[in-house]
């Protein structure tokens, strides 16, 4: 019988941004996460699988994401975009050459050969990204999620008609560019508020009664969500599983039952805010130790001297790179030449000491309560190959060690649900995955000017969708519908966190 389990966690999501300018914030940036991160992925994947390593991971796709890489636009423009970096490669590659940097000159042609070789992918997966991760769902390769429609940020909504709204909304989206229904949801900035009395950031009045957010998301059939790890460290034991069913526990129960797992982010928690029952939705709590290795931009395997710089491009828009971080500290004009013949060991080196730190925590966790814990490392998915290029092969050296460890299973985050029932409901505080873990980064004196010209759009909106004949008008249904996809935009938490 295996310790546990390892669940890999990745949330896709870029904000709209097609036909809405190139560069540096507009569909370049689509681009990139499509070249160096999306298709990447479905390669790790397809690897993978090809070793009989299943399930693989579990990955969000948000329906602002998926509509733009449904949308012919963005194909049409994906195939320009690679076809450029081609062209650029080669220019750059005729100037190295005509200098005499032979070094260059062969980084040049690599990315001739890997911007050709995705422009290939590209056209044989039809142009199609999101049926490309929809088929490997199928297959049980994979799990995808949910999310709001356009990465609202729930918590600071006026209204829980809005919440609703961003759930709905999304869920269409997901089933109807994936054709496949969806059980889990990414909360956007991993962002959860409890139900009762309300106050807004600004003074536009409060609510006595606001629904949960996890009542909310289970209203909609929906079985699972994630939280960062103070958000489970913090909560407050309401219900308890035993043999012969559901009991009403104490506040202090974690206490009585040190090795039941309460607290604990290697263990799915059913959520109920308001206490009165075991809960319909669970959650899972992110293992910060875990995700530090990878994401810390000071002591994550990222930020290693040998890695290609992100950075640092030869000319401005749309420039290739031709560097390595050297070091953290440097400044861009001292970073010495990328030598890729330096990455696939220090690659296989980060992966196995990740995998030790797993196999590690886990067997501490397992001797500890006698249980079987889930790792759940969830992490931004154009972490890997957009930011940090060499992060694709580092996942597939971590997902085919650990399936070939006897001691570990990997799970998506649906499996682990099934092979770990939740025993333990709980009530969970306020807060995100943002600094500070609470609300400051979408609500500050900066930025709380963005929350009153919302505000007052919600109330328009339900001011209009409340008096004005819609239900027997098509002018007046159709100037609605165009009304509610504006406010959906914006309601992204994008706006404020940029």
């Amino acid at each position: 019988m295996s310790i546990g389990s390892f669940c890999l966690v990745l949330h896709g999501h870029i904000p709209y941004v097609l036909r809405h300018g190139q560069w540096p914030h507009g569909e370049d940036w689509l681009y990139e996460a499509a070249a160096e991160g999306y298709l990447p992925l479905l390669s790790v994947i397809d690897e993978c699988a090809f070793h009989k390593a299943s399930p693989i991971f579990t990955i969000g796709l948000t329906p602002v994401l998926l509509e733009q890489l449904a949308h012919e636009d963005f194909r049409k423009g994906l195939e320009h975009y690679l076809e450029d970096r081609v062209d650029r490669a080669r220019q750059d590659r005729e100037e190295f050459r005509r200098a005499g940097e032979k070094h260059h000159e062969y980084l040049a042609q690599r990315w001739i050969d890997f911007y050709s070789k995705l422009g290939e992918q590209f056209a044989q997966l039809g142009r199609d990204i999101p049926g490309a991760f929809a088929e490997r769902a199928r297959r049980g390769l994979i799990q995808i999620l949910t999310s709001c429609a356009t990465h609202a940020y729930l918590p600071l909504l006026c209204e829980d008609s809005s919440i609703r709204a961003q759930i709905r909304a999304g869920l269409a989206s997901s089933k109807r560019i994936l054709g496949l229904p969806t059980h889990g949801v990414w909360l956007p900035e991993c962002a959860y508020r409890g139900g009762g009395p309300w106050r807004p950031p600004i003074n536009w009045g409060g609510k006595e009664n606001r629904i949960a957010v996890d009542h909310l998301v289970a209203d909609e059939g929906l079985t699972h969500f994630f939280v960062e790890n103070h958000l489970i460290e913090g909560s407050r034991s309401e219900w308890s599983r035993n043999g012969d069913g559901w009991h009403k526990v104490g506040w202090d129960e974690a206490g009585k039952d040190p090795k039941r797992g309460w607290h604990s982010v290697y263990e799915p928690h059913l959520v109920n805010s308001d206490g009165t029952g075991p809960g319909r939705i669970a959650a899972f709590g992110r293992d910060p130790a875990a995700c530090e290795r990878v994401w810390s931009g000071t002591i994550g395997y990222p930020a290693d001297g040998v890695y290609l710089e992100f950075h640092k491009k030869r000319g401005r828009r749309r420039g290739l790179r031709y560097w390595k971080i050297t070091g953290a500290q440097l400044g861009l004009g001292s970073k010495d030449p990328y030598h890729p013949d330096d990455i696939t060991g220090k690659v296989y080196e980060h992966a196995q000491h990740f995998c030790q730190f797993v196999i590690e925590r886990l067997r501490e966790y397992h001797n500890h309560t006698g249980r079987r814990g889930v790792i759940t490392a969830s992490f931004d998915a154009e972490l890997f190959g957009h930011w940090w290029f060499e992060g694709p092969q580092f996942l597939r050296d971590v997902i085919l060690t650990l399936n070939a460890n006897p001691d570990i299973e990997l799970h998506t985050a649906e499996s682990a649900l099934s092979a770990y029932p939740p025993d333990k409901t709980v009530a969970l505080p306020d807060g995100s995955w943002g600094e500070g873990g609470d609300h400051r980064v979408w609500t500050n004196d900066r930025i709380n000017w963005m929350w009153e010209v919302e505000y007052r759009c919600e109330a328009l909106f339900g001011k209009m969708a409340f008096e004005l004949p819609w239900e027997t008008d098509p002018q007046i249904d159709a100037l609605l519908r165009k009304a509610g996809r504006e406010l959906l935009l914006l309601q992204a938490s994008d706006w404020p966190f940029m």
